[in-house]
């Protein structure tokens, strides 16, 4: 019998220099060579690997001619399996920047950002969250071939959600396993995550997108758990419960296979030890499940954070849930080393490098109340009002999700530091953009430098959700998180807490905008536009909001 396509193909890494090379991720339902095939002659192939009774395959392009848009398509055992021959999308097609073009020639660099998609659009079109961002720009893509696209779409977490699952996935779920035993209606194991990536990547409109745009993805919570690795007191609990260990390894292992391996460039996936184990065992299973034990007992032995350069603009993808320390004394976003690889990356050649982004998850500015509150929390958790707060400000800290940058105040002021530093001085770039999402809402803020700023524009850019809800009251909530009120109850707050000012203060200058929704990065030498569209009911993306981040070119 012919090996089938399951899922993919995702286009995953374009080589931003005009190297000609990409990688194509794909799940098949057999062992089988996978090939992918340009019309311009490009292709590569490789036979699957096999994890937990499943095989992938990610297939490294070489030989694409910088500057051209190319169609491929997918081979296995020599057979064309995609595109579907029904298909009703426009060929999938990679794209190769000019290696003459500075990520800011021509049309510019246009990066593409959000967080916090939950589950695909249902088929019977009744959307529990409305519409889907990601839905509606495959769409608008799709109805016009000619249409500026995306360079790179940047999914910044919560790209399943392990712990909120559909009705169509409980029902897979409730046809394996008893759901009145925990971890009841979540995910359990490797395979039922599977499921997760069936439904949100199997939309047919998705698929095509994601078969065309290159991506990058890094995890947050929900990909895991809700407030994972929030506190050891917390990491301790989960500990003790009978289901929790193989949902982090196979949280672990699954990120690994459908996200992270996308992550790395041909150059890193070759050096890799664990690609090359995992690949030459005829079941990469137990191999796969060695390297998620010894991560999840040791953090600090992996490192989920990676760097992608696209001509002149660098991208730094942090991992702001795997390597967090925990201890109550010494919390810290990343750990020492993560922290290290963050620093050197940020100030490297710094004449090469016309916009530093960094990626991470959890937004580093939040309305300041919803900081002060943070940074408060962790000083009683720390015991500064004695054992009956830090109890009390635990039990808080997970009922209301206080685990941001400002729950690591140290962390939030080393990353301040940071950011200054990487854009003061002369070979500082035009901008230093922190891109984030998790907070079910969008908003542009810009830091308050008490001495002096920094010569490069320094923002912090949040948007979130792609395709989720948020409750009223919450509406309401970060509101007030942003108004005079609510920075008068912080400063109460931070001085029941003990807690100074932060290094920085810092403004909003666009938003809260709520609703699903991308926001969209263009570079182009110095310069750079943003613009942010929301998903309509009955309708595509419309912009809200466009403006020069910095003076036109």
């Amino acid at each position: 019998m012919a090996a089938g396509l399951r899922l993919g193909p995702v286009l995953r890494y374009v080589d931003g220099n005009g190297g000609g090379r990409a990688t194509v991720w794909a799940e098949t339902d057999r062992p089988c060579t996978a090939e992918v095939r340009c019309a311009d002659g490009a292709g590569g192939e490789t036979r699957t690997f096999q994890v937990a009774g499943h095989h992938y395959a990610l297939v490294q392009v070489t030989g694409l001619t910088p500057g051209s848009t190319t169609p491929y398509e997918v081979l296995l055992d020599g057979l064309p399996v995609w595109p579907p021959a029904d298909s009703r999308h426009p060929p999938s097609t990679i794209t190769t920047p000019d290696p003459g073009d500075d990520a800011g020639g021509g049309d510019g660099l246009r990066v593409t950002f959000g967080s916090c998609r939950w589950s695909a659009p249902p088929g019977d079109g009744k959307d529990p969250v409305g519409p889907d961002a990601l839905d509606k720009l495959a769409a608008r893509l799709a109805a016009d071939p000619t249409d500026v696209r995306p360079d790179v779409l940047l999914l910044l977490g919560d790209q399943v959600y392990a712990d909120e699952t559909s009705a169509a996935t409980r029902r897979r779920l409730a046809a394996r396993r008893d759901l009145s035993e925990p971890p009841g209606a979540q995910v359990a194991d490797y395979e039922e995550y599977t499921y997760l990536y069936d439904e949100s990547w199997q939309d047919s409109g998705v698929r095509w997108l994601l078969s065309t745009v290159p991506s990058c993805m890094i995890f947050d919570d929900h990909d895991v758990v809700d407030d994972w690795n929030t506190s050891a007191a917390w990491v301790a609990d989960m500990r003790r419960t009978g289901w929790w260990r193989e949902r982090i390894l196979s949280g672990l292992m699954s990120y690994w296979v459908y996200q992270h391996l996308g992550n790395l460039s041909p150059d890193e996936l070759d050096a890799d030890p664990l690609y090359a184990a995992v690949r030459a065992a005829p079941d990469g299973t137990d191999v796969l499940r060695r390297f998620a034990e010894e991560a999840d007992a040791d953090p600090a032995s992996v490192r989920w954070s990676y760097r992608r350069d696209f001509g002149r603009t660098r991208l730094l993808m942090v991992d702001t849930r795997a390597g967090r320390v925990l201890d109550e004394r010494h919390r810290a976003m990343l750990d020492e080393a993560e922290e290290r690889w963050l620093r050197e990356e940020a100030l490297a050649d710094r004449a090469g490098c016309d916009h530093l982004l960094i990626g991470t998850s959890l937004p580093w500015l939040l309305p300041p109340l919803m900081h002060d509150a943070e940074a408060w929390n962790a000083a009683l958790c720390r015991g500064a009002r004695g054992a009956r707060w830090a109890r009390f400000s635990e039990a808080v800290r997970r009922k209301v999700d206080l685990e941001h940058w400002s729950a690591f105040p140290e962390s939030f002021e080393r990353l301040a530091r940071l950011l200054a530093e990487a854009g003061s001085g002369p070979d500082a770039p035009a901008t230093v953009c922190v891109l984030s999402g998790d907070v079910h809402h969008a908003y542009v803020a810009e830091p308050v430098w008490r001495e002096a700023a920094p010569r490069s524009r320094v923002l912090q850019l949040t948007c979130s959700p792609v395709h989720n809800r948020i409750p009223g009251s919450l509406r309401r909530g970060f509101r007030f998180g942003w108004s005079g009120a609510g920075r008068v109850l912080g400063r109460v707050l931070r001085r029941h807490g003990r807690v100074g000012r932060p290094v920085v203060e810092w403004r909003r200058t666009g938003g809260p905008w709520f609703g699903n929704q991308l926001m969209t990065l263009t570079l182009r030498g110095r310069s750079a536009r943003l613009r942010l569209e929301h998903a309509r009911e009955g309708g595509g993306l419309v912009t809200v909001r466009e403006e020069a981040v910095t003076p036109e070119a």
